[in-house]
């Protein structure tokens, strides 16, 4: 399509092609999930117990990498279990799930290194971390769990809707913490989750089988 339009332009000096050209279909194609073994193996591997607990917060709220960078120590909200995302996609505020076996990782890690504003900072200096690098904590876990799907750490929050879809929650809910502006957005992990057979355990349960 470029390359006539480039032709008509520039080689037989026409105007601009008036008529609509087709543009070229986009492959729809649907992520590959992660299980939920293949979630706790991952999990496991991680180098370090920071790695470790961002993994496990991006799974256990079905956070974007960018939401997870810029969490600060104060959207822990024990009381209410909940965890607070300021300004998500879209600008908009929302909560999602605090799992225990989360707050007893989280503590555990704030008691290991402190954190002042930001619940996961660079190393020098307290500013929140770089995206790439928490890809880079997954893919170094990845590789270490020998997993061989082709997912980048958006992959933990693909395999928290799934498996609360799987776990039989209703989709505006899963909506509600997923942040999605449209439902129909949601609606797409129902398409996932019809690619395993039903299991009995969430997220939730999950979490409770690791220790922290």
């Amino acid at each position: 399509m470029h390359a006539l339009r480039f032709f008509w332009r520039e080689a037989l000096k026409r105007q601009a092609i008036t008529d609509p050209l087709p543009n070229p279909r986009v492959p729809q194609r649907l992520p590959e999930i992660l299980s939920r073994q293949e979630v706790a193996r991952l999990i496991d591997a991680a180098a370090n117990l920071r790695d470790r607990t961002a993994l496990m917060t991006t799974y256990a709220a079905g956070l974007r990498v960018s939401e997870l960078s810029h969490l600060r120590v104060t959207d822990i909200d024990s009381a209410r279990m909940a965890l607070r995302i300021e300004q998500g996609k879209g600008a908009k505020d929302r909560y999602s799930l605090l799992p225990p076996a989360l707050l007893d990782a989280l503590r555990i890690y704030w008691r290991a290194y402190r954190p002042l504003t930001w619940l996961f900072p660079q190393r020098h200096g307290d500013v929140p971390i770089d995206p790439g690098q928490a890809q880079k904590w997954f893919y170094l876990a990845k590789r270490r769990a020998g997993i061989a799907k082709h997912t980048g750490i958006h992959g933990l929050r693909h395999a928290f809707a799934t498996h609360l879809l799987e776990e039989g929650v209703d989709v505006h809910t899963i909506q509600t913490l997923m942040g999605h502006r449209s439902l129909s957005t949601t609606m797409r992990y129902f398409h996932l989750a019809q690619q395993r057979v039903l299991s009995t355990a969430s997220p939730m349960n999950l979490l409770a089988g690791l220790a922290p």
